[in-house]
C-alpha cells in the first residue's frame, strides 16, 4: 500500500508536471515543510516524470472513472462510450442555478434586480425559469433571495418539475416531497393571478422534512400548499385517494449518483447492497403510489442517478406489471410543457428517446437527472 507521501509525490509528478527536483524543492525539510525526500522517493519521482496520468490500455473503467470498481460494469452500460467524459463531468464543480418564482416576479425583473445588487446571472440552456449565477456571491444577503423571488434549484430539477405538466385547477401530488424543491415549482407551474389554484400535497415519510418545508412555503407565497407526513409508501392514505390525481410526481430515493460533483465523497461511501436497497424502495413506491393517478391522469418517475438500474430498468419493470400505464414520447411531453421541439443535444439515444429523458453534466451542463412520463389508460 503506497504511504501518504508517495501518493502525494505520484500527484505532484502526474497531476501537476513537478520535475523531480521541483518536488524536491517542496519536501525540503524546513519550517512547515515534509522532511526531504529519500532515494527511494526520489528514484519515485524520476519513474513518474513526465508520464501521463491515464493510459487507458492498462487501466480499467472505474479507475479512469474515479468510481468504486463494482460500479464500473453499471456506468459504461449507462453511459456507455461517453463514460470517462461524464464520470470526468461528475468531478467538476457544480454552478449555482436559480429558478424564478413566477408566483413572485419574472424572469427579467429577478435577473436586473440581481443585477443592481451585483449578482451576475444568465440564461441556461433548457429551462425556461432559470438563473446560471456567474462567479462566487453571498446569495442570502440578495432582496430576491429574502423575499422568496428566486429560489436555488439546478436546472436538471426545474426541468424534471416541468415534465410534470401541473397547471392551475389540478390536484397533484409530490409523494416523496423532501425539501420542498420541486413542491414550490409545482406551486408557480400551478399558479393563477398570484395564488395556488388546485390541490398540490407534498408528501413525505420524514416529519420534519415537511415541517421545514413551511418557511419555504410561506417566503414562495404558496402556503396552501398541504403537507402530509406517510406512514410508509402503504399509508392508508394512498388507498383511500386512489383514482384522484392528475400528476403524480415521484421523485424516488436513489443512490445520487447523478449528484456526485455537489457531494463528491458519497461515492467512496455506496455499497453494493446500498443499490439494492434503493431499487426495492423505489418498486414499492412504484407499486403502491401509482393507484393515486386517476384514468388519463400521469405518473412522473424522477431519479438524481445515472445508472440503469434506478432508471430504465425502473420503468420497464413498472410497465410490465402496471398494464394500465404507457409510456409517453417525451419529445411531446417537451413540446407540451417546456416548449417547442426537445432540444438537438438531448435528441438523441440514451437521451431523449425510450422510456425517459436522461440528463447529465456532460451532455447538458446539469446534475445527473432520469424523468420517464406515464400515463395511465382511460377506464
Amino acid at each position: 500500500m503506497p504511504t501518504v507521501r508517495q501518493r502525494m509525490i505520484a500527484d505532484l509528478a502526474l497531476n501537476d508536471k513537478l520535475t523531480t527536483d521541483e518536488i524536491a524543492s517542496l519536501f525540503s525539510g524546513s519550517r512547515h515543510c515534509p522532511n526531504e525526500l529519500d532515494p527511494q522517493e526520489r528514484q519515485l519521482a524520476d519513474a513518474l516524470a513526465g508520464r501521463p496520468l491515464d493510459h487507458p490500455a492498462d487501466m480499467p473503467t472505474s479507475v479512469r472513472c474515479e468510481i468504486p470498481a463494482w460500479l464500473g460494469p453499471s456506468f459504461e452500460r449507462a453511459l456507455g462510450e461517453q463514460v470517462v467524459a461524464e464520470a470526468a463531468a461528475l468531478n467538476l464543480p457544480a454552478p449555482l442555478d436559480l429558478r424564478v418564482n413566477t408566483i413572485k416576479t419574472t424572469w427579467e425583473d429577478a435577473r436586473l434586480t440581481l443585477k443592481r445588487e451585483q449578482v451576475e446571472t444568465r440564461e441556461t440552456d433548457y429551462s425556461p425559469h432559470a438563473l446560471r449565477v456567474e462567479g462566487n456571491v453571498r446569495l442570502g444577503g440578495t432582496s430576491v433571495y429574502r423575499d422568496g423571488a428566486v429560489e436555488v434549484q439546478d436546472e436538471a430539477s426545474q426541468i424534471a418539475a416541468a415534465l410534470c405538466g401541473a397547471r392551475p385547477g389540478m390536484t397533484v401530488v409530490d409523494f416523496c416531497a423532501g425539501a420542498g424543491g420541486k413542491t414550490l415549482a409545482l406551486a408557480a407551474d400551478m399558479s393563477q393571478g398570484g395564488s395556488l389554484d388546485g390541490n398540490l400535497i407534498a408528501c413525505d415519510v420524514f416529519a420534519r422534512r415537511l415541517q421545514r418545508m413551511r418557511a419555504r412555503l410561506h417566503r414562495a407565497g404558496a402556503e396552501t400548499v398541504e403537507r402530509r407526513t406517510l406512514s410508509s409508501e402503504d399509508d392508508p392514505w394512498v388507498q383511500e385517494n386512489a383514482d384522484t390525481v392528475d400528476r403524480l410526481l415521484l421523485d424516488v430515493p436513489c443512490t445520487g449518483s447523478g449528484t456526485w460533483r455537489r457531494h463528491p465523497e458519497a461515492k467512496w461511501f455506496l455499497k453494493p447492497e446500498d443499490l439494492e436497497d434503493a431499487i426495492a424502495t423505489q418498486r414499492h413506491i412504484l407499486a403502491s403510489a401509482s393507484q393515486l393517478v386517476k384514468p388519463g391522469g400521469r405518473l412522473v418517475y424522477v431519479t438524481c442517478s445515472v445508472l440503469c438500474e434506478e432508471n430504465e430498468d425502473q420503468v420497464e419493470w413498472f410497465l410490465q406489471n402496471a398494464p394500465a400505464f404507457r409510456p409517453m414520447a417525451m419529445d411531446a411531453i417537451w413540446e407540451e410543457t417546456i416548449g417547442g421541439p426537445l432540444p438537438p443535444s438531448l435528441d438523441r439515444p440514451g437521451h431523449g428517446t425510450g422510456h425517459g429523458l436522461r440528463l447529465s453534466p456532460a451532455s447538458t451542463g446539469t446534475d445527473g437527472f432520469f424523468v420517464a412520463v406515464l400515463e395511465r389508460g382511460a377506464a
